[in-house]
Order: C-alpha cells, then structure tokens, then sequence
C-alpha cells in the first residue's frame, strides 16, 4: 500500500511526487500513458510568466509570483535549462496603453518586482525588430523562459531518484474507498491502494473528481496552436513579447525558447474534444498574421513544424485546488500560468495536506534534490568530446545531425528515471529528431537503439506509446 498516490504526471503531479518524498513515504505515480510530460506538460509556450496577468487575491496570482521566485533555484537544482530573459508586453495604441497602466498596477498589487514601463524609444532598443506601430510596452524583469517537458521529466525523474515508484499506462477506470484506504483501478484491471489521493489528471481531472462523488468540477480544453522556426532565427528577439491581452487571452506571443529556437502562439479555441491536437490552416494562419504585425521581419519560410497544444480550462476563472473526499484532493483548470506557478503549487498541496488532511511524517533523510542534467554531448569542448568518446566510443557516434546527439546520450535517455520507453520519450529528452530535418534521417536509427536496449523487436517500438505504430512489417 502507498501512503499517496498521485494520478497524472504533469509538471505539477510529477512536482508534487517530488516534494513528498522529503518524507518518508511511500509514494507512486500514476499515468494513463507511455510517459511523462504527454498532456499539457508537453504543448506550451515555456514562459515564465512574472505574474501580472492575474486577479489580485486569487490563487492564480498568489501562486504565480511564488512560482516565479522559485523557478531559478528549482532549475538549477533539476539540471534543466532555464534563462531569465524578461518580457515585454506591447501597445500598439493609446487604449492598449492604458490597459499596459492597469497591467502595472495589477502586477505591484501582485507583488511583482522589476517592472517598468517603457517609450517606444526605450522599447525598440531592447527589441529593435518590433513593429514601428509599437508605442511603449510593459518590461517584466523577472519573467522568464524554461523547457517545459524537461521541467517535467526532471521533476519525475527525481522523485523516482528518492523512492516515488511510476506506473505508466495506468488509466483510472474506478476509485473506491474502504477502511480509509483508497483502491485505484485500471482499465486493464489491475490496482493499487493508498491512504492519501492527489488528482491531478488535467483534461480529465473533473471525470477523476467524479469517481469519489465531486460532481461540481467542470474542466474543458482550450486549443493553442504553435508554430517552431529554426535556429537561424534566434537572433529575432530576446525576450517574449506578448501582445496587449483580451478577454479571448494573451493573444499570439513571440519567444526564444531555451534551446535556441523561436516559438510563435498560441491561438486560443474552445474545444469539446479532449483528444483533438489537430493543426488548421485558420489556426496557424492566425499566427502567422499577428506575429508578422509585432515583428514584420519574421523570417515564417524558417518555420520547422506546428503543433496544438490543450490547455485545462476551469469553471471558476481560478485554478481549483479543492477537497473532494476525505484525503483526496483534485487539482483543476491549471492552465497558463500553470507551469510557472508549479513549484508553488506542489509546496501549496503539501501545506493542505499537513494543515487540513491530517498528513504527519518525519523527513526523509536520504533526500537528494539535486539532480544531474541529461548529458549534452554538442555542448562540450573538442577535448572533452575526445576525452568521453575515449571512455564510451557510443559518444563518438552522431545519431541526430541537426542537433549533434551522440547514441550514448540516446542510450542514457532510455535508461535514466524516468527511462523514455518510445520515439517521442527519447526526443524530449535528448532533442534528437527537433532539428531541421525533423526526425527525418534518424528516427530509424533511433528505433533501432530502442529496440536494442529494451529488448524488443523493431516493429513493437512506437512513437508515443499505444497504436501509434511506427512499423508494421519488414519488407525485406
């Protein structure tokens, strides 16, 4: 029996698991997929927001500007990428302009530090590309940028480093509760128990809450399509520039991500369907025409792919964060700022729990929060590269030449917590198949590796887990 289980591993489930293994504990993670970080963890901007945009007094804005500040540190700690670059927020009118003024005041009511408003002068010599239209912008100096799967998988990884056991594809078919223990099923029928649930299932959080009697939760996706461009483009902008936001959102912003690309969106739908990631030419089009009127030199000819990305939209307008049994919490409509708010968050579930659920236990003394960041072979110094290729000759062998991934890092991503089981697991962690070519020299290589070290057939390896076959038959 486990003491908490955890159901979802997003970046708030899997950074929750972590923050409670600082108790001696037994803790688990449960996850209707082939991996971490496939739900909204995976499809979003990156941005740390600094935290102006929300509702003074609301746990969006409480939890944001706390995030905010432990970011930086949580980061280095986790090994993972992530640049205090700022933002800006820009008017291209005197409305807009006056709505940046409310911005400001919402942000110091907030708590925010480092904010200032700028002239067009001041605004086009920190960004000079911005459209001559810009006539002054709200400068956030804290916010940031930070790779959001990694955050995820790292938070994962470290949380199984300190004793969390993962189980992958495990969707919830039944809850039920005896003798104050919880009995979790699965549709493929099997189970596991524990005193303590944190539903934190995102899309599906509400059809969780309803497995114990919560019906008041209502969540809905709201779809964000994104398009990527190449490196070539990075030197664009330094810092995200969102536009002046509307009740629809924030509108189609323009980022440098941590890698070095340029990420443009989101647009901003209400959707039905929990499942429907598709791109439209409507969508992407949207993108297009408001990054062109921020920066009309956007080089959009560089653009390598497109995605849509889910966010879990709430019923309140605030995140939810509520009892909806006894020792069951549900965590609902976590949507932007929900990653930069995720550190805050999991600390916040383990004050309710100590103060509200009775949750007691003594530190666990063998904590490491600590963690090394995956291996970066493209990063090193010709004389360590010769220094490791002589040590393991799999560095010696480039796998993804858009990105210079060595097979030994591809190797470690399937082998480190939490070991990527697929195609799409090993390009989170590694880049492998994110460059120019999109995939298209390696993948087979990779399929290869895979099948090698986990001991399968090349025709069982999958892209992303489940039916998403990647071969169906050797044809000679």
């Amino acid at each position: 029996m486990f003491d908490a289980a955890i159901i979802g591993s997003g970046v708030v489930g899997s950074l929750i698991a972590r923050e409670l293994t600082k108790y001696d504990v037994k803790v688990c993670i449960l996850e209707k997929e082939n991996d971490v970080a496939m739900g909204a963890s995976k499809a979003n901007s990156g941005i740390v927001h600094a935290g102006f945009d929300a509702k003074p007094g609301s746990l969006k804005a409480k939890l944001n500007v706390e995030g905010c500040r432990l970011m930086p540190s949580l980061c280095k700690n986790l090994g993972v990428k992530y640049k205090n670059n700022g933002s800006l927020v820009i008017a291209f009118d005197e409305e807009q302009a006056k709505h940046i003024n409310e911005l400001y005041e919402r942000g110091k009511k907030n708590g925010v530090r480092n904010m200032d408003i700028l002239d067009k002068s001041a605004v086009h010599e920190l960004e000079p590309n911005l459209s001559e239209n810009v006539i002054c912008a709200l400068y956030a100096k804290d916010a940031g940028i930070v790779c959001p799967y990694g955050l995820c998988i790292a938070a994962a990884g470290n949380a199984l480093d300190n004793g969390a056991e993962l189980f992958l594809n495990f969707e919830v078919s039944s809850i039920s509760r005896d003798s104050g223990v919880y009995t979790i099923s699965s549709q493929k029928g099997d189970s596991i128990t524990a005193k303590y649930v944190i539903n934190c299932a995102g899309l599906y959080s509400d059809v969780i809450a309803s497995m114990v009697g919560d019906n008041e939760i209502n969540v809905h996706p709201r779809a964000g399509e994104y398009m990527i461009l190449d490196k070539d483009c990075m030197s664009m902008c330094s810092r995200t520039i969102f536009r002046t936001p509307t009740k629809a959102g924030k509108g189609i912003l323009i980022s440098p991500t941590v890698d070095g690309n340029i990420i443009l969106g989101p647009t901003s739908e209400e959707k039905n369907d929990k499942e429907d990631k598709s791109t439209t030419p409507e969508g992407l089009e949207l993108v297009a025409k408001q990054t062109l009127e921020n920066m009309p030199d956007m080089p959009l000819r560089n653009v390598i792919t497109s995605f849509t990305g889910l966010r879990s939209v709430g019923n309140t307008g605030d995140f939810i964060i509520k009892k909806s049994a006894d020792n069951f919490i549900t965590l609902a409509g976590i949507e932007s700022p929900g990653l930069t708010a995720s550190p805050a968050i999991a600390k916040y579930v383990l004050r309710l729990l100590q103060k509200h659920f009775g949750f007691s236990a003594v530190k666990n003394p063998t904590f490491n929060g600590k963690r090394k960041a995956y291996f970066k072979f493209s990063e090193m110094s010709q004389a360590q590269k010769n220094r490791i290729i002589k040590e393991n000759p799999d560095f010696g062998t480039i796998i993804c030449r858009c990105e210079g991934i060595s097979k030994g890092e591809i190797i470690e991503a399937l082998t480190v917590n939490p070991p990527a089981n697929d195609v799409d697991g090993v390009k989170r962690r590694t880049r492998s198949g994110m460059g120019r070519c999109q995939g298209g020299f390696c993948s087979t290589a990779i399929v290869e590796i895979i099948a090698s070290i986990k001991g399968m057939a090349f025709e069982q390896v999958t892209k992303f887990g489940k039916e998403s076959i990647i071969t169906f038959e050797k044809t000679k």
